[in-house]
């Protein structure tokens, strides 16, 4: 690299182009997305090395319920397969797992590795892996607003004490900071739901290449496209 780095503190990653990775090899698309979660694991180790802080990965959307029962069934199922055989691996990693979204339609077993993987890794203090199962953007905020509107009925807060920093406090990130960079890999140019308030401000980098095949060098390729960029926050650059 011929520029110094700047790392983002926060980066957050559309997981896009498991199915098509694997019908590309003539594989069935769930195989894709077991090498995509193992892909997962990698990235996030090279995040941890590369000083990121923050990775927030989209895993699962409110939508995603639209696809064959099938390919549902096989990513709610297949976490209780794997969380277990590797669950000594993940907490010595010293990366920290937390999970947002909705909570009501995940099964059982899944809800009880979501419990265990953010109590077991409470303490560790790398990275901080947040992944977004069962989360939709739209979801999220309109949650939010409802919750608010609670408050307010309950004389809990007035009209006037709603602005910027309430809603965002508000949402499934509030203990997260500020996103700096959006990855979304397989050529897709759109968000889909994701993140809509967090990204106000954010970065946005697309990739031709799948999820599978996302490495650390295209990581880092990511991470020079950041850092060649004048992030104005919506002022002027000091020269201008």
């Amino acid at each position: 690299m011929d520029i110094e780095l700047k790392i983002p503190n926060h980066i957050a990653i559309i997981l896009d182009g498991n199915g098509r990775w694997a019908k590309k090899r003539g594989l069935p698309r769930n195989l894709g997305h077991r090498q995509g979660a193992i892909n997962l694991k990698d990235i996030a180790i090279e995040c941890q090395q590369q000083g990121v802080k923050f990775l927030t990965v989209f895993c699962f959307s409110t939508e995603n319920w639209k696809r064959p029962e099938e390919e549902v069934s096989y990513l709610m199922n297949t976490p209780s397969k794997y969380y277990y055989k590797y669950k000594d691996k993940i907490i010595e990693s010293n990366i920290r797992i937390k999970v947002i979204g909705r909570r009501d339609r995940l099964n059982t077993d899944m809800l009880n590795i979501i419990k265990d993987i953010e109590n077991s890794t409470f303490n560790n203090t790398g990275l901080t892996l947040t992944l977004c199962i069962d989360y939709g953007s739209q979801d999220e905020i309109t949650t939010a607003v409802k919750n608010i509107a609670l408050k307010v009925k309950n004389n809990e807060i007035s009209i006037d004490d709603i602005n910027e920093n309430l809603i965002t406090n508000s949402l499934f990130t509030k203990d997260l900071p500020a996103l700096d960079l959006l990855i979304r890999t397989s050529g897709e140019l759109r968000i889909s739901n994701y993140l809509l308030w967090q990204l106000a401000y954010s970065e946005l980098y697309f990739t031709d290449v799948y999820w599978p095949d996302f490495n650390a060098l295209e990581l880092l390729k990511a991470i020079e496209s950041y850092s060649n960029r004048k992030r104005r926050f919506g002022g002027l650059d000091d020269n201008k």
